[in-house]
């Protein structure tokens, strides 16, 4: 078995490389998965570092704040590395990120543990997109997508069922040790399948934010970041208004959760067939359908049967919306997918901190309802929007410079 990289891979290949396009997705279930952990985990992780579950909860958090930063200036400062190296060196930071939480002594070296995987979320998740389009032929590239977000749609399902029956059995450090095998498997997977790969264009935060002169750019942009903020606005609140509103009892709930994850996972993988060919129907319908889900949940959230189905279809709906965006990218500036990626990957983090802090606050002040209000009107924003982007969007289109 051969860990030598090949010849340099500079455009998109003759063949898709699936070999390395699911190493690829191995490595973004773990890094979703290591982020959310802490959701399941609060009460023993408090408990043991002498902390609260508050400042417990500030482990998500942090791991975000870091992933913004890493996606606007990683990979500038890593801009002259061969992108294999790169993505090597995220997921040795990952690695070290399962060891520091396992072992943290302290509430410090707990949070340094988070913020590392802040950093290899955000740099890893800032070039995914620039380096599937080096494994993946163009035709073969939404389903590549799609498989990527697949390991994200699936860690989201398990990840908290999973890291609540790990702390059980192995306690919340165990459960965390696990991204350490994972990990280190997933670096000799690496070594093996994933080609060196020249760096391409250098990447600024300047260049980052010059993308978006180009009206195109910044009205996706926009319509991406409107989406998520849609999202996380209603579905961060979803636990406390099916136990309030829709009055389901624990276990029937997880059972609901689980359905909304399976629907992610279906929607995801629908989603690499679907975007080869209706990319600009899906850029308006997804962001349209979540629209009046929303609506329907406020309407018919007391009745638990009409509830749960209407839940299953927010996952299948909305989990191809970072597919379909992804995609987009790769058509209007194929050249610029790094500096594209890393702006995208910080738009979304901020988005997901806005939509939820604004629901929660809107959840407290003005009841259960308002948040979903705002999830509506936040999507139907993204809709409208989306369909600018995708009227001047063609099969071919080409906007870099």
């Amino acid at each position: 078995m051969d860990a030598r990289p090949k010849a340099a891979v500079t455009g998109p290949p003759n063949t898709t490389s699936w070999s390395a396009v699911i190493c690829m997705s191995l490595l973004t279930f773990v890094l979703i998965a290591s982020e959310f952990l802490p959701v399941s985990l609060l009460t023993p992780i408090a408990t043991d570092l002498a902390i609260t579950e508050g400042q417990a909860g500030q482990a998500i958090a942090v791991s975000g704040f870091f992933a913004v930063i890493t996606s606007l200036f990683g990979n500038s400062l890593l801009s002259r590395l061969d992108r294999r190296t790169v993505v090597l060196l995220y997921t040795g930071v990952l690695f070290l990120s399962g060891l520091a939480v396992t072992f943290a002594p302290n509430y410090l070296v707990f949070m340094i543990g988070r913020a590392l995987v802040g950093v290899s979320i955000g740099g890893f998740w800032s070039l995914s997109t620039a380096i599937l389009a080096r494994l993946a032929t163009a035709a073969d590239l939404p389903k590549a997508l799609a498989m990527l977000q697949g390991g994200t749609a699936f860690a989201a399902v398990i990840a908290a069922p999973l890291g609540s029956f790990l702390g059980g059995l192995v306690g919340w450090r165990g459960a965390f040790f696990i991204v350490v095998p994972i990990g280190l498997v997933g670096f000799i997977w690496q070594l093996v399948v994933l080609p060196s790969m020249a760096p391409g264009r250098h990447v600024s935060v300047g260049g980052m934010v010059g993308l978006m002169r180009t009206p195109i750019v910044a009205v996706g942009m926009a319509a991406t970041a409107l989406a998520f903020m849609g999202q996380f606005s209603l579905s961060t609140y979803l636990r406390p208004f099916l136990e309030a509103v829709t009055g389901l009892g624990v276990n029937v709930l997880s059972l609901v959760l689980l359905g909304l994850g399976l629907g992610g996972l279906a929607g995801t993988i629908g989603s690499g067939f679907l975007l080869r060919s209706h990319l600009k129907a899906a850029l308006i319908v997804l962001p349209c359908v979540l629209a009046v889900l929303s609506v329907l949940l406020i309407l018919l959230g007391h009745h638990a049967a009409a509830t749960a189905a209407l839940l299953i279809l927010w996952g299948l709906f909305s989990t191809p919306i970072p597919v379909a965006w992804g995609t987009w990218m790769t058509r209007v500036i194929p050249r610029d997918l790094e500096a594209g990626g890393g702006l995208q990957v910080a738009l979304v983090q901020v988005a997901i901190t806005l939509g939820a802090f604004s629901g929660g606050l809107l959840f407290d002040v003005a009841g259960w309802w308002s948040s979903f209000a705002l999830a509506a009107v936040l999507l139907t924003a993204a809709t409208l929007l989306a369909a600018s982007a995708a009227s001047h969007l063609q099969s071919n289109t080409r906007v870099s410079t």
